[in-house]
């Protein structure tokens, strides 16, 4: 009895451990999709950046298959393998995109691929995928790290700008911490205050007068309202525009007239000054008695040879040699005289 109660024990301990292996190996065959229907894919990286075989592969945030093997591509590339379910086949196409990511921020490595476009066709067993380069934990430190010493040197910049305004260095410094400037600026602020006042006050009065030109009677409110006083006012200031146009003509004249007379007057004082002048000969006979006397004299000289001339051609008549040659010069001129009055006489 105890030998047969000690084998059933055996054997249902045996079948315990059975049943437990045989759950233990559907449990992980479920999470490493082995026993789902599956294609293989591929994508070729420049760094996985820690990526294991069976890690998970993740389309729009659900897991759809794991890493099935990883291996060197070319000189320096990772071509990483890996098993999608056969269900997701309809939502990934050609045009995918495979990117390593991680689950959380240090979580563990993980293959997201895109969607691509609807109107490619869909993946199929063996393709290889596109790979898209982002950026790695690492990556994303070094850049944290450099913005932490930009940071760092700008909080630097920025206490010791805070310590010379505190210090009343610089213009800001001055203004914050100079009571002189407090006070003007605090003067400035009234006055501000002040033109406010007279610019309310001044559109207190304007509304007034707008009232006022609603106020029937008045000159103003005809002005505005009134077409035959504003026409009547047209017409008085193009009269006066005509007038003034006219006085500007007679004015244009007058001055035309004026400088044609400064004209007169300075060709007029240009000769008279001329005229009191011994380099010419008119104001030389006048001023130069010297010149007057000569002149005087040559006319006498003139005339007493204009006298003494006529005697001689009178002699030159009374001449023998010459007496014929007059007497037919006057009996021609005689002859001329005659035929000139026949003509005339009818």
């Amino acid at each position: 009895m105890n030998e047969n109660k000690r084998s059933v024990q055996v054997g249902i301990f045996i079948f315990l451990g059975i049943v437990i292996f045989i759950v233990g190996v559907l449990f992980l065959g479920g999470q490493q999709k082995r026993f789902i229907k599956s294609i293989e894919v591929a994508a070729v990286f420049d760094d996985v950046g820690g990526l294991k075989v069976g890690n998970n592969v993740w389309f729009s945030g659900v897991k759809i298959g794991t890493v099935r093997a990883i291996h060197f591509y070319g000189k320096s590339q990772v071509e990483v393998s890996m098993n999608i379910e056969k269900e997701a086949q309809q939502y990934i196409h050609k045009d995918a995109e495979a990117a390593i990511s991680s689950e959380g921020f240090i979580g563990n490595k993980i293959v997201v691929i895109g969607g691509g476009s609807p109107q490619i066709a869909t993946v199929e067993d063996g393709d290889i995928l596109r790979a898209k380069t982002v950026l790695g934990t690492d990556q994303i430190m070094e850049t944290l790290q450099e913005n932490n010493k930009n940071l760092l040197k700008i909080t630097t910049d920025f206490k010791g700008l805070v310590s010379k305004i505190a210090r009343g260095k610089g213009t800001v410094g001055a203004v914050l911490t100079d009571s002189l400037l407090a006070e003007e600026f605090r003067a400035t602020v009234m006055h501000l205050q002040k033109a406010a006042q007279n610019a309310e006050r001044l559109s207190g009065s304007l509304s007034s007068y707008a009232g006022k030109l609603q106020t029937k009677g008045t000159l103003a409110n005809e002005l505005v309202t009134d077409t035959s006083v504003f026409a009547g006012i047209r017409s008085s200031v193009a009269q006066l525009k005509k007038t003034a146009t006219t006085a500007q003509e007679i004015a244009g004249k007058a001055s035309e007239a004026v400088s044609k007379a400064n004209a007169a007057s300075n060709n007029f004082a240009a000769a008279s000054e001329k005229l009191t002048r011994s380099d010419n000969a008119i104001g030389t006979l006048l001023n130069d008695p010297q010149a007057a006397a000569d002149l005087k004299t040559t006319l006498k000289y003139l005339g007493t040879s204009s006298k003494k001339l006529d005697e001689d051609l009178e002699a030159a008549q009374h001449n023998f040699l010459l007496r014929g040659f007059f007497k037919k010069k006057a009996k021609r001129e005689a002859k001329a005289a005659k035929d000139s009055l026949e003509q005339k006489t009818p």
